[in-house]
This record gives structure tokens, C-alpha cells and sequence, in this order.
């Protein structure tokens, strides 16, 4: 296992900008079963102090390393058990470095089906092949004659047979796969036509139907595009290679060439050249075809992972409202409007269904109600879902309280996506198990105001909606990403302990489903937490969980101060040295930053607790509990502009960024639609990734550049000079105005040989 550490701490410390033996030290306490939260916030300084970002990156990169090494034992094992493991190869298969490498490697040792190769050699003719490589002087087909016997019925058929035998060498050697590959990766043309036929029906592709670009430098966003379009049968998808180039032998054909030193000086020579273009035209340009397919989708994956997952963070730390009594409103038009009050802890104390909209149109009786509730509770905050019927509610809403009298609440548009999945889920349905499930989501959307993370937690993450082409990607990867994120949100903001959910605290360093439940359970059967130790005593939760989750949780007003903090219980013995050294009382220095400054951290680091440690904590004091989130502010919609069809080029309008792909950002300005902010248009000067702008959840100005009501497609700006594009750097690329959202999911292609190959590999994926 030592050995297995310092190998992987020395590929790992490069690719993070460690050394490798902070990232041995950081891999050691992950196998401990130390979360990636605690090791940032607890162990710096085992570490050297990595943040949560490179502890990320080591711990995806440590699964595909140890996934890689379990794969070079296994082809070891299967060398070695067939007697054919040479010292060359096990020096070459001991350096390969990625996954291709080592398939590369294997795959002339790789049990496979009968070949032709292996049918040619039956017949006898291996000899026919080696002799034609080992004298480049003689004349193959005479030398052929010499075969012809049984079943080799003419020297066609014997040329034939050593052809396949000298292709299956060449398509068999790692050094030139790698040379193709390479080759490819530096040259390719990623080529997208529409299917005849089907230019209307596939009309949202019509980018792509006469779309050619180099494979290198296809953006994920277009690559994810082009690949659903093929998936859904609109788009024909291929790679070319040398395509451009007129010489009769290609460059392709040439690497071969040069790697068997066929020299064209023999008449073996001009057959081997032939068999060359042969092997690459039928056998290799097709399958490292496929390697790069398969190598763009993951490239995309990965860049399409990266976005959903930045949106995300940004979303789970969107600024809360705050602990304000909140009614939540989600519209609807048939079915009425959903309503549910909850106090400011987020219990919730009364629901109702009114009828504003068609048939009914009770628009009266229905703002009667609503103030009538607003009166009763003291509601202040107001959160209307964005889906269907969103701005009439909210005109409706505006109507209500310009009667009511001061102070009034204030209305807020809320996101509400993946509100009806949390309705319909079992978290919700524990929680509220007598509430009707289309009542369930305006009470999401209420509690999602007041504190976005505690209640977006409770939704599975790719059904929040932020994520860019989220359905095509490999979704077991998405999943970890996604939950990556989520942990790190939760564990940055701190949970109370005492008034957390299940769902959150499950999200809490440490803490699995069934010990949150269990939490929940003690907190339920016994009262609120007197202090953080009080956790061990919970079924099931030792001292290794409370290591990992204690400093995480937060009891405000408790008997120990510190516990309100982010200072861990192991630490508590440093606080207080720093206190008595203070000669103060521990709740009076807390938030006293002149005093606490003018401390020297380096008095106070003993054995176990470093300078790194001490900073933290003597941080903590002068703000504890501090909420890293910014402060609450809502977008304002115009007035009169609730539909697609009202709006028209030059208007100014306020929004919220509820989306950031790699091409821009997506702006909700309260009409159903969100509007495209492309890259190009985020600001004055160029912008290379739209994060440098926006994030998800601010609130922006834009202006309407170009409105297309039949693909839903609006086209915005923010930019102070109207919109004119902005110039690209050299060599630039910018992406296409029209990258949009595609939601759908994948399905089976049919596309002749090559299609089918390529939807069977990348179904093996």
C-alpha cells in the first residue's frame, strides 16, 4: 500500500501544484475515510494546506489512477497466463500512463473472435507474409504461386490471405496506434450534415447541417450539440482525416509506411504500401475514428460537468432571505394557484388552492385571501414560482398589496425547478405525509427563499436545472460531481444543528442518510442539543463521525460558545489559551477583530495544532458563525412584459442569471423564456468564460438585441455600446448565438456501418 501511495502521490502532485508528499499525505487520510471538506477545513496542516478544489481534483484523479492500475494488473495476469510477457513489454506496459495506452498494448495479446488473419495462417500462409517482410525485393505474387494449394485456390486468395495477416500486425502495434492518434487529434475535421429529409423536423440542429470544424478545437457545448443530433437521427457525425491533402499515398498511409520502413524500392515495398492504405482506409481510420468520437464526448462531458457543477455552487449559495414568516405561490392556471405559509423557521402553518385564472377567474375572492393570510401570519416575504402562470400571479400579487397597508411584504420570483420532483419524492412526502403533493411545492418554494440551501438539498441535483446538455452526459460522473458540490456548499455555510433537516444533515462531512435520520430522531425523542459532544450520544454515531462532522455543526445560544463557531471540539483547548491570553470572557471577545488582530498566532501552536490552525481559529473569533453567502436582493420585471411576444428589440430590463454555460448566460426577465446573454455580449472587452461576469443568482441589466418567437429564442445583451460584437482575440472562437438548450435524452442511431459503431462504443463507454 506504501508503494501503491508514493506512486500515485508523485502522478497526482503535478497535475494539483503540490508536492508529492502532500498529496501522499491527503491520499492516506481519504483511505482513512476522511471527507474532502474536513481534510481542507481541519487538516492543513497534515496537508500543507490544500484547498478544496486541488483535494477534489486528487480524489477524481485518485479513482481513475487506481481504476487504471487495477487494469494493468489484469492484462499482467493475462500476458503472463498465455507465456507470451516479454521484458520489453512489461517495461512498456508499466509506463503506459493512460487507459488508451495500456488497450493498446493489450490488444495483440486480447482473446477475440476468430480473424481472418487467423483463417490466413490456418491455410498456411504465415510463411507467405513473413517472407514478403523479411525480402522486400521479390515479387509477392509469384512468391504467392508457391501457396496455392487446398483451399487457397488461386494466388488472389493467397495475396489476400498474407494482406490480412500484415494487416492485423500493423493495426496491432501500440507505437503506431499512438502515432495515428496522435496524428489524428492534431488534423481531424469533425464533420455535421443534416439527414435528407429531415431539415424541417430537425430544425432546432439547423446549425450543424452543413457544419464542419477541427476536432481539436470543438467547443463541448457544439461537440454535445452535434452528437444529440446524430443521436436523434437529424445529423449524420463524422471524422476526416487528411481529407485535403491531394498525394495519392496519404499522410496517414506515409506514418505506416515509416514505421515498417516500407521505402517503395522493391515490388514487396509497392504491395506493402498498398496493404498499408488498405489497413488504414478499412480497418484503422475507422476504429481510431471511434477513439476520437469517444474522446470528444468525454471532453465534452467533462467541460459540460464543470459548468452544471459551478451553477450549482453558485445556486446552493445564493444569498437567503433570511428567517422572515414567507408565503409561497405556485402558479398554475387550470389547477389554481398552490399556496402555503411558513413561519421563519420553515414550519409550515397553513396551505390553500385559489382560482384567479380561467374557468374560475375568482380574481377578488382570491386577493381577498391572500392579504387576508398575509394579515394572519405576518407574512414579509412573498415567493412567487417562475413556471406557467408566474407573472399573472405576480400582477395579481402586485394588485393585492398596493391595498394593503404598510410595511408590506416583498414579492420575490423564485425558481422552481425541481420543486415537483422534491413534491413527489420521499422526502417530501415524510415530511408532509397528510399534504396533497401539488401543495407540497409551494411550500419548496417558500422555504427556497428563506434559505436556498437548506431546501435545495432535499432535490436530487441534476433535477435543479442548471446544467448545460446535463442528460448527455455519463451520469454516474455527474452524480459524483454534483454531490461533490453539495457537500462542499453545506460544509462551507455550516448547518444548525438543531434545526437542520435529515436531507441537509445527511449532506454534513461524515454523515450518511441513516445517521442523519438518527439525529433527527434523538433531537425529536430528547429536545434540541444542549452541546456539539452531545452527539455521541446518538445510536450509531462514534467517535470517527463526530471527528468528521463536529465542526460543520453549529448550536447557536448553546452552554459552550465555541459551539456556535467553526472551530473544531479538538481545537477547543487552542481557543481558550487564545481567550486567557485575552483575559477576557470567551462570548466578549467573540467578534472583538481590534483585539484578536494584535494577537501573535505563532504563541499559541503547540504539537498537534499549527500556524495554519491557529489562524483559522483566531479568524473565527473576530466573526462567528459568519455566513459566507452575500446579502439577499431581488431582480424587478417590467411591467407589461410577461410573454415573448412583448418584447422588442433596445428594451432595458432587469433579470435573473439563473444559468452560465460555457457560451453564456441564461436570464430569466419574466416571460417564460430565458433569454441567451452569448459570451460576446457579457461586457466591453473580450471575455474568455462567462463565469469572469455572472454567476448564477445575480440580478442584471440587459438589454433585448434579437427576439425569435417561433424557436423561443432571445437574444440579449450587456453590454454598454448596444450589443455590437465584440472583437475575438486571434485565433479565437467564439460560440454560435443560437447554442441553446437541448433537453432531451439519447436515443439509438442508425446510421450505417460507422453509426452503428460509433453508437455501440460510446454506448460501451
Amino acid at each position: 500500500m506504501a508503494a501503491d501511495i508514493r506512486f500515485l502521490s508523485a502522478a497526482i502532485a503535478a497535475e494539483i501544484n503540490a508536492r508529492p508528499e502532500q498529496a501522499a499525505a491527503a491520499i492516506g487520510l481519504i483511505d482513512e475515510g476522511a471527507t474532502v471538506p474536513f481534510i481542507a477545513r481541519y487538516r492543513k496542516e497534515v496537508t500543507g494546506g490544500l484547498d478544496d478544489t486541488q483535494l477534489r481534483n486528487l480524489s477524481e484523479r485518485l479513482v481513475y489512477l487506481r481504476e487504471l492500475e487495477a487494469r494493468r494488473a489484469s492484462i499482467v495476469d493475462s500476458i503472463n497466463g498465455q507465456g507470451k510477457m516479454t521484458d520489453e513489454l512489461s517495461g512498456k506496459i508499466a509506463r503506459a500512463a493512460t487507459k488508451a495506452e495500456l488497450e493498446d498494448l493489450y490488444l495483440p495479446y486480447k482473446p477475440k473472435r476468430r480473424t481472418r488473419a487467423e483463417i490466413a495462417r490456418e491455410r498456411g500462409l504465415g510463411p507467405l507474409a513473413d517472407a514478403i517482410w523479411a525480402d522486400r525485393s521479390i515479387d509477392p505474387a509469384k512468391l504467392a504461386e508457391t501457396y496455392v494449394t487446398g483451399e487457397v485456390t488461386d494466388v488472389k486468395t493467397a495475396l489476400d490471405g498474407a494482406r490480412d495477416i500484415v494487416a492485423e500486425n500493423i493495426s496491432e502495434n501500440a507505437d503506431l496506434l499512438g502515432k495515428l492518434r496522435q496524428h489524428m487529434r492534431d488534423g481531424a475535421q469533425l464533420k455535421a450534415r443534416v439527414v435528407d429529409g429531415k431539415q424541417e423536423v430537425g430544425a432546432k440542429f439547423s446549425d450543424y447541417f452543413d457544419h464542419t470544424e477541427r476536432w481539436a478545437n470543438a467547443p463541448g457545448h457544439r461537440a454535445l450539440a452535434m452528437l444529440r443530433g446524430w443521436n436523434e437521427e437529424f445529423l449524420t457525425l463524422t471524422i476526416d482525416v487528411d481529407a485535403d491533402d491531394p498525394s495519392p499515398v496519404k499522410p496517414a498511409q506515409r506514418i505506416i509506411a515509416l514505421a515498417f520502413d516500407i521505402r517503395d524500392k522493391g515490388a514487396a515495398d509497392r504491395w506493402l504500401i498498398e496493404v498499408a492504405g488498405w489497413t488504414w482506409r478499412v480497418k484503422l481510420s475507422v476504429s481510431l475514428s471511434l477513439d476520437l468520437m469517444r474522446e470528444l464526448r468525454e471532453r465534452a462531458e467533462e467541460e459540460a460537468i464543470h459548468v452544471f457543477a459551478r451553477n450549482l455552487k453558485d445556486l446552493l449559495l445564493a444569498a437567503p432571505a433570511g428567517s422572515r414568516s414567507t408565503m409561497g405561490l405556485d402558479p398554475g392556471i387550470r389547477t389554481g394557484v398552490k399556496v402555503a405559509i411558513v413561519d421563519a423557521t420553515g414550519k409550515l402553518l397553513e396551505t390553500t388552492t385559489v382560482y384567479p385564472f380561467p374557468p374560475r377567474n375568482d380574481v377578488r375572492g382570491t386577493q381577498a385571501e391572500l392579504a387576508s393570510l398575509v394579515r394572519k401570519h405576518n407574512v414579509e416575504l412573498i415567493a412567487i414560482g417562475n413556471g406557467t402562470g408566474s407573472r399573472e400571479t405576480e400582477k395579481l400579487v402586485t394588485d393585492m398589496l398596493t391595498a394593503l397597508p404598510a410595511p408590506k411584504p416583498t414579492k420575490v420570483i423564485v425558481s422552481e425547478a425541481g420543486a415537483s420532483v422534491y413534491s413527489a419524492s420521499e422526502t417530501a412526502a415524510l415530511e408532509f405525509p397528510q399534504l396533497d403533493v401539488s401543495l407540497r411545492g409551494a411550500v419548496s418554494i417558500a422555504r427556497r427563499l428563506q434559505d436556498p440551501l437548506a431546501e435545495l438539498v432535499k432535490i436530487e441535483p441534476k433535477s435543479i436545472g442548471v446544467g448545460q446538455y446535463q442528460h448527455d452526459v455519463d451520469q454516474n460522473k455527474l452524480s459524483r460531481s454534483l454531490d461533490a458540490v453539495v457537500e462542499d456548499a453545506v460544509n462551507a455555510v455550516g448547518v444548525d444543528l438543531n434545526m437542520a433537516s435529515a436531507p441537509l444533515l445527511s449532506r454534513v462531512s461524515g454523515l450518511s442518510r441513516s445517521i442523519a435520520e438518527a439525529i433527527v430522531a434523538h433531537r425529536d425523542a430528547n429536545g434540541a442539543f444542549a452541546s456539539r459532544r452531545d452527539l455521541l450520544k446518538v445510536a450509531r454515531l462514534g467517535n470517527r463521525t463526530f471527528e468528521q462532522a463536529a465542526g460543520f455543526l453549529r448550536i447557536p445560544n448553546g452552554k459552550e460558545p465555541l459551539d456556535s463557531s467553526s472551530v473544531h471540539p479538538e481545537a477547543y483547548g487552542v481557543a481558550k489559551k487564545i481567550v486567557a491570553a485575552c483575559g477576557r470572557d470567551l462570548r466578549s471577545l467573540m467578534g472583538d477583530s481590534a483585539t484578536l488582530k494584535a494577537l501573535d498566532p505563532k504563541k499559541f501552536i503547540d504539537e498537534q495544532f499549527g500556524l495554519p490552525t491557529v489562524k483559522d481559529i483566531i479568524s473565527e473569533l473576530e466573526k462567528p458563525g459568519r455566513d459566507p453567502r452575500p446579502s439577499f436582493k431581488t431582480a424587478t420585471f417590467a411591467e407589461g412584459v410577461n410573454e415573448i411576444s412583448d418584447l422588442v428589440p433596445g428594451m432595458m430590463l432587469e433579470g435573473t442569471v439563473t444559468n452560465v454555460a460555457a457560451f453564456g448566460a441564461f436570464v430569466d426577465i419574466g416571460v417564460h423564456q430565458d433569454g441567451l446573454v452569448h459570451v460576446s455580449q457579457l461586457a466591453d472587452r473580450f471575455i474568455k468564460d462567462p463565469h469572469e461576469v455572472v454567476k448564477a443568482g445575480d440580478v442584471v441589466k440587459v438589454r433585448v438585441v434579437e427576439v425569435d418567437a417561433k424557436r423561443k429564442r432571445i437574444a440579449l445583451t450587456m453590454r454598454k455600446d448596444g450589443g455590437e460584437a465584440a472583437p475575438a482575440p486571434r485565433g479565437g472562437e467564439r460560440a454560435k448565438p443560437s447554442d441553446q438548450k437541448f433537453m432531451k435524452t439519447e436515443k439509438p442511431s442508425s446510421q450505417g456501418a460507422f453509426g452503428a459503431a460509433l453508437a455501440e462504443a460510446l454506448k460501451r463507454k
